[in-house]
């Protein structure tokens, strides 16, 4: 009877070991989960983050937490989040600023975006939009170009400054073209197109969801996309890669863990995001505030293209002339 016993435990250890590991990854999450977003309440990427936080949290039976920590160029944010518990608990929606731009911009951060952070999957490609007055000559992008070519350093176009994803592109587009602008930096995104609606401005660059209620008013007349692919809703705006061959460029949000989270709550995570963004009324929803997403990839892809970007910027920033500060 003992050696029957000792048999059919040895034999039962093995389907044990096996077991437990994949019981332990399926009760996670087993309390509720705390989000960072490093923008303000009401602001876009905290919309994104409770309109996807309410979707999982439906599959997961758990609360999400959204704990918003603004300021400091997204700085304040993501130094609370690489500084969090990586108990598979704290997670931080992060923009492309605080992912890759950032380190590009100043000399010191208090946190390190390759380090500290274990990607976990991507929300979505933001692409940014050049517009006009409606009173403005340029019907066109060539038109526009021809327009600032002719008047070298008249042509304003408004921006959220020289260090945001709008400032930097206003000076990349302008370098590329071989064109002289001015560039008027604003404090807001929305106080820059309010400019240029009223006629302060001629043009702006700004992300397609702070420029499209303007545009669909006619109260803007959108002439260049950044990105490659033409934007779902501006299906008729051509790409700046028309005139500047390769030229793609949009922000992104995604979802990063601080390093060393473990690696089943990053899989689960990654995989019920991915679930959520596939279905097609949520990615309209998104389409309808924000980014443009394709489904969150692997955290394996995610690393890739963080580095990929890393590389592209640095590039980037030393072409235009920026330096840390």
């Amino acid at each position: 009877m003992k050696r029957r016993t000792l048999v059919q435990a040895a034999a039962a250890a093995p389907f044990a070991t096996l077991v437990t590991p994949s019981a332990r990854a399926q009760a996670w999450p087993e309390k509720p989960i705390r989000l960072i977003v490093a923008q303000p309440p009401g602001s876009g990427p905290d919309s994104i983050a409770r309109l996807v936080g309410e979707q999982l949290a439906q599959k997961w039976k758990q609360a999400i937490v959204v704990d918003n920590k603004p300021g400091g160029q997204n700085a304040i944010g993501a130094q609370a989040a690489a500084r969090s518990p990586a108990d598979g608990y704290n997670f931080y929606f992060a923009t492309s600023a605080a992912l890759v731009t950032n380190p590009y911009l100043f000399k010191s951060l208090p946190y390190d975006p390759l380090k500290d952070f274990a990607p976990v999957g991507m929300i979505g490609r933001v692409p940014f939009v050049l517009a006009v007055n409606p009173t403005s000559p340029a019907k066109s992008l060539q038109e526009f170009i021809a327009e600032a070519k002719a008047n070298p350093g008249k042509v304003t176009i408004a921006n959220e400054g020289p260090k945001t994803f709008g400032g930097m592109m206003t000076r990349l587009v302008a370098s590329q073209l071989g064109v002289q602008v001015n560039a008027v930096p604003y404090v807001s995104i929305a106080a820059a197109v309010t400019d240029t609606v009223g006629g302060q401005t001629e043009a702006v660059m700004g992300d397609v969801p702070a420029l499209i209620q303007m545009v669909k008013a006619g109260r803007l007349r959108p002439i260049a996309v950044t990105t490659t692919k033409r934007v779902t809703g501006l299906e008729n705006v051509p790409s700046l890669s028309e005139a500047i061959p390769g030229f793609d460029y949009a922000g992104f949000m995604a979802i990063v863990a601080p390093a060393g989270t473990p690696a089943a709550a990053i899989q689960r995570f990654n995989r019920d995001l991915d679930g959520v963004l596939s279905d097609k009324e949520m990615a309209a929803k998104l389409l309808t505030v924000g980014p443009i997403t394709e489904g969150a990839g692997t955290p394996e892809q995610m690393a890739a293209f963080l580095q990929a970007e890393h590389a592209r910027w640095a590039k980037l920033t030393k072409e235009i002339g920026i330096l840390p500060e």
